[in-house]
């Protein structure tokens, strides 16, 4: 009995569908990673890490300290988004790029400023509904933005393909803005 050659049916299960599933997943991790592991981001973190130094240096609460943040990251969010707008539309002569189209490539690429300060804004409002101690807020939110920034750091550098000391130099490197927030706090306090 001679066999049939296989059909597109049969494809579908076959490694021409994995490799499919492989290059969608590559394109979802290239999406997240033009929009998390950024300049915005490693900025965002920073930007937030400073307001818990400052609001800590006055003695604010969680609470305080989480109302300022976000009040803070946002208008900066906003403001970076419409600088973005302003500067991608149509600035360079032939250039078609639409005022949305402009919008839409800033909000993008602004994506992880947001991002970034979720997680210490999450702790700070666990101790602004007083589930833990404000000080424990501030020291865990602070500690969190160094955690944060070394992950983009190592991340950076292993989408680039880095050697393992690189990414590890990469991770220390970016970890250090948080631990220089870290230090200022020390001597705040």
């Amino acid at each position: 009995m001679s066999a049939e050659p296989p059909g597109p049916a049969d494809h579908a299960h076959g490694p021409g569908n994995d490799a499919a599933a492989r290059e969608a997943a590559g394109t979802v991790l290239v999406r997240v990673r033009s929009g998390l592991i950024t300049e915005e981001s490693v900025y965002g973190i920073v930007l937030v890490s400073g307001m818990i130094v400052v609001a800590g240096g006055y003695g604010a609460t969680s609470w305080e300290t989480f109302l300022g943040v976000i009040g803070t990251v946002i208008v900066f969010w906003a403001a970076h988004v419409y600088a973005g707008t302003v500067a991608g539309h149509g600035v360079l002569e032939g250039d078609e790029t639409t005022l949305g189209g402009a919008f839409h490539r800033a909000v993008g690429r602004s994506l992880g400023f947001l991002l970034a300060a979720l997680l210490p804004c999450f702790v700070l409002l666990l101790g602004a509904l007083k589930a833990i101690d404000d000080s424990v807020a501030m020291w865990t939110a602070l500690w969190l933005g160094v955690v944060v920034l070394g992950v983009l750091g190592f991340s950076a550098f292993t989408v680039r393909g880095s050697s393992w000391p690189v990414r590890i130099a990469g991770a220390l490197g970016t970890a250090a803005f948080g631990f220089a927030m870290i230090a200022l706090k020390a001597i705040i306090h």
